[in-house]
């Protein structure tokens, strides 16, 4: 496990688990478990789906609830070729579960070379346009692939995450028209207690960043720990303005573009 980071407000502080700061449940949780299991059968019932694992915590409880009910559902992760050891230790040990297939999908090499040569290694921190288009190349697009011939997929998308998933919905059939696609999100009205809770009461497996402080893990280069009263996502592309934090995958078509806001690199170690 790699050292807290100092950036974090409580680094040098005791090495408190994210289970011990956060398994607070919500007077609902019993009834919230029930109704994303329902969910999951739900979902599992249309055939040919499959649940988006970020390898972060919400994803995590997903993929265990999918293996205790023994859903047919398979699970894909994206490997971008940018995550952290931690995230990779991970994708290792999930991999290796019982019970669960587990597809990993990962970027064209010549996309990835194409755009270092001509955009340059730090590109994503020159403007938003820039840091999307590495994005469209190392999740959309693999994306795609993990996506196709299927009927739905599963997300663990929460409302509590950040403003702009406030209205996240359990069942989302926006691109049932254009892709044939119903998403469902059976954590949409979860708290963040109730995540941890589950995952202290089932021995869930998860990723070592989370006790230090990263709420949402991405790749290495766009990813920095959150300090006390910041929203889960603030530590994600923190270089941009809030209205531009998502890289794509659970984003409408949107007519707007945030202006980058001055930034000190982060990660420097980890070019993008």
């Amino acid at each position: 496990m790699s050292q807290t980071s100092a950036l974090s407000p409580l680094a040098g502080a005791a090495k408190a688990s994210a289970i011990a700061l956060y398994a607070k449940p919500s007077p609902g949780y019993a009834a919230k478990r029930a109704a994303a299991e329902a969910l999951l059968r739900r979902a599992a019932a249309l055939g040919a789906v499959t649940q988006a694992n970020s390898l972060g915590v919400e994803d995590m409880v997903l993929t265990d609830m999918v293996r205790r009910l023994q859903l047919p559902i398979s699970v894909f992760v994206l490997e971008t070729g940018r995550l952290h050891t931690e995230t990779l230790a991970l994708l290792e040990r999930t991999q290796a579960l019982e019970g669960i297939e587990v597809q990993v999908f990962r970027p064209k090499q010549e996309a990835v070379i194409q755009f270092i040569r001509t955009q340059g290694q730090d590109a994503i921190y020159n403007s938003v346009a820039q840091r999307k288009h590495c994005c469209d190349i190392r999740k959309m697009e693999p994306l795609s692939r993990a996506l196709a011939g299927k009927k739905g997929w599963i997300t663990g998308l929460r409302r509590e995450q950040s403003n702009a998933r406030a209205e996240v919905p359990q069942v989302d059939e926006s691109e049932q028209a254009s892709k044939g696609l119903t998403k469902f999100n059976p954590l949409a009205d979860w708290t963040q207690g109730d995540v941890w809770h589950y995952v202290l009461e089932n021995h869930v497996d998860y990723n070592p960043l989370h006790d230090q402080f990263y709420p949402s893990i991405g790749c290495a280069p766009c990813t920095r720990p959150v300090t006390v009263g910041e929203d889960f996502r603030s530590g994600r592309w923190w270089w941009e303005d809030e209205t531009a934090k998502e890289c794509g995958l659970h984003v409408k078509k949107s007519t707007s573009e945030a202006v980058p806001v001055q930034h000190a690199k982060h990660n420097e170690e980890t070019p993008a």
